[in-house]
C-alpha cells in the first residue's frame, strides 16, 4: 500500500519510520505539513516527496492511503477530503474532539466506500488479545467487574510545547483525551457500551492550560458491569497503564502490557507474566491490520465507530465532572 503522512511533528516521523519497516507492505510515497521545511526535511529522511498542502496531497494519483497525524481538533478537516479524494485513511487518536466531526468523518467513509481506522495499538498487544479472545468466548463467566487506569507525569514543559497543547478548542481534553482515550477503548472493547457515568475532573499540578490533568469515573455498562476509569498527566514518577477485568468464573490484569494475573476457573493461564509487543510493534500491527483489511475488502480492527464510541465516552466523563451528574455517553 503507497502511503502519504499528513503532519511531519513527532508522530508523523513515528508512522514514517512504520510504513518505512513493512517492506513489501507499505511505501512511503509523500508527506505534507504547512510548517516550512518541516515535510522537507521528513522526506530527506525517507526519500519520498514532500507537499506544503493538503490539496496537493490528496491529487497525488499514487497514493493510496493517507496518516493523519495533525492536533486531535484537526482530524476531521484533513481526513474528510482525503475520503472524498479516494484515500484510504489512518487517524492517529482520537477520532477528532467533539462528536460532530466524528460523524463527518464516519459519513465520509460510507460515502466514499474507502475504509478509516484509528490508532489504537493496545488493541494489538498479544497480552490484551489474549484476554479478548477469553472474554469473547465467555471463559470469565459473566463480567462484572473493571478498570483502566493511566498514571503519568507530563512535566509543565510538555504543555507548554506547543499552543494547541492543553486547550479545549486544539487538543479536546487533558489526561482522558489524550493520554487515557487507549485504555477507554480497551475497556469498551471488552465490556461494550457504557450506560452511565459519574465523574470527576481537576487541574491539580500545571498551570496555563484550560483542561484537566486527573480526572476519575465510575462507569455502568449497558451488560450490567461495573468499572472504574482514571487518567492522570500529574501523577509524579507515575508510569503505569493498567487493565483489569472480573467476572464469576476468572479475571485477567494487564500491567504495562504484561499479563500479570489471568485464571479461569482453577486454572493459572500465566506463569510469571506474559510479555507484550513494543509500542512501535503494536504499531506497525495495526498498520498491517489495516493494510490487509483494505485488501481483503473487510473492517479493520479498529473501525471509525470505535474510535466515536471512546471519544463519546470520554465526552461523556467531562460533561458528568462539568454538572455533577450521571451522564448517558451519546
Amino acid at each position: 500500500m503507497r502511503f502519504g503522512i499528513v503532519g511531519c511533528g513527532v508522530i508523523g516521523a513515528l508512522h514514517a519510520k512504520l510504513i518505512a519497516s513493512l517492506d513489501g507492505r507499505a511505501e512511503l510515497v509523500a508527506v505534507a505539513d504547512t510548517a516550512e521545511g518541516r515535510a522537507a526535511e521528513l522526506a530527506a529522511v525517507y526519500g519520498c516527496a514532500a507537499e506544503t498542502s493538503l490539496e496537493a496531497l490528496y491529487a497525488r494519483d499514487d497514493l493510496d492511503a493517507v496518516v493523519i497525524c495533525l492536533p486531535s481538533g484537526l482530524h476531521a478537516d484533513a481526513a474528510v477530503p482525503a475520503l472524498m479524494a479516494g484515500k484510504h485513511v489512518v487517524i492517529e487518536k482520537p477520532i477528532d474532539i467533539s462528536l460532530a466531526a466524528a460523524d463527518r468523518i464516519i459519513a465520509a467513509e460510507r460515502a466514499s466506500g474507502r475504509t478509516v481506522t484509528v490508532i489504537s495499538q493496545r488493541r494489538f498487544e498479544p497480552s490484551f488479545q489474549q484476554v479478548k479472545a477469553a472474554v469473547d468466548a465467555g471463559e470469565l463467566g459473566r463480567l462484572t467487574s473493571g478498570s483502566a487506569e493511566v498514571t503519568l507525569w507530563r512535566p509543565q514543559s510538555y504543555y507548554d510545547s506547543g499552543g494547541w497543547r492543553g486547550t479545549w478548542a486544539m487538543d479536546g481534553g487533558g489526561a482522558l483525551m489524550n493520554q487515557g482515550v487507549h485504555v477507554v477503548d480497551l475497556l469498551l472493547a471488552l465490556f461494550g457500551p457504557v450506560e452511565e457515568v459519574y465523574a470527576f475532573a481537576g487541574l491539580l499540578a500545571h498551570e496555563g492550560i484550560e483542561v484537566e490533568d486527573t480526572a476519575a469515573a465510575v462507569v455502568r455498562f449497558a451488560g450490567g458491569a461495573l468499572g472504574r476509569l482514571f487518567a492522570s498527566t500529574a501523577a509524579f514518577g507515575g508510569k503505569s497503564v493498567v487493565i483489569s477485568a472480573y467476572g464469576d468464573r476468572g479475571h485477567a490484569v494487564v500491567e504495562n502490557e504484561v499479563l500479570t494475573s489471568f485464571k479461569v476457573g482453577d486454572e493459572d493461564r500465566i506463569a510469571g507474566g506474559t510479555a507484550g509487543r513494543l509500542g512501535a510493534e503494536s504499531h506497525a500491527a495495526q498498520l498491517i491490520d489495516f493494510i490487509d483489511a483494505v485488501g481483503e475488502g473487510r473492517a479493520p480492527a479498529v473501525t471509525s465507530a470505535d474510535g466515536r464510541a471512546a471519544l463519546a465516552l470520554v465526552l461523556a466523563v467531562y460533561e458528568s465532572a462539568r454538572t455533577g451528574t450521571p451522564v448517558k455517553p451519546a
